[in-house]
């Protein structure tokens, strides 16, 4: 069954490439990873929490893979940079990464993924309005366990973890970027919707 320009409903970006099967799935879910990694190296040093590329990569990745290759993507990000992989900021990677204090926002980095792609199926990436809205939504996501995991890390590290400290730290310097990015990928995805149907 197919809609009015032809595709297939509840498609995502990834949906129109000419090949399909587990090959391209698999080609597809080891670009999503490395092109996240590629953007974490787009860093703003900071301490305990650097502002990098990896936001948006999450959400474009999503919108574009769709639900489960994102969220596979992003998991094998992790597992990469986690094995060894110079996948991180600053070309890090391996297990000392548990120990970093902002490592809980890559964890978060694939429910993300997995909210942005289930509604990019749902056509939210087709629009401006609505793409920016799932956009912000998914880009909210990594801040539920990476400030939980920020107060832990620091208070191991002997640094302040209140509350209104971890905020300080691991939301406030994000929000203005954060939102930004959203945009972005809501301005980016459209676009591509569009070049795709001329085709």
């Amino acid at each position: 069954m197919t809609n009015a320009t032809g595709f297939a409903p509840r498609a995502v970006l990834a949906d129109r490439l000419r090949t399909h099967g587990l090959a391209t799935n698999a080609a597809l879910v080891a670009g999503g990873a490395l092109f996240t990694a590629a953007m974490a190296q787009l860093e703003v040093p900071m301490w305990p929490v650097p502002i990098t590329g990896q936001t948006l990569a999450v959400v474009l990745v999503g919108a574009t893979l769709g639900a489960r290759r994102g969220m596979l993507a992003l998991l094998v990000y992790a597992v990469a940079g986690l094995a060894g992989a110079p996948f991180f900021a600053d070309m890090t990677g391996g297990l000392q990464a548990l120990a970093v204090p902002s490592f809980g926002y890559v964890i978060g980095f694939i429910p993300a993924a997995g909210v942005v792609g289930w509604l990019a199926r749902r056509n939210w990436d087709r629009h401006v309005g609505r793409a920016a809205v799932a956009m912000l939504l998914a880009s909210a996501i990594p801040f539920v366990t990476g400030l939980p995991y920020l107060a832990i890390v620091l208070g191991q590290l002997g640094a302040p973890n209140d509350l209104q400290s971890v905020l300080a730290a691991g939301l406030y310097p994000f929000v203005v970027g954060g939102i930004a990015k959203a945009l972005i990928a809501a301005g980016i995805l459209p676009l591509a919707w569009k070049a795709v149907g001329r085709r």
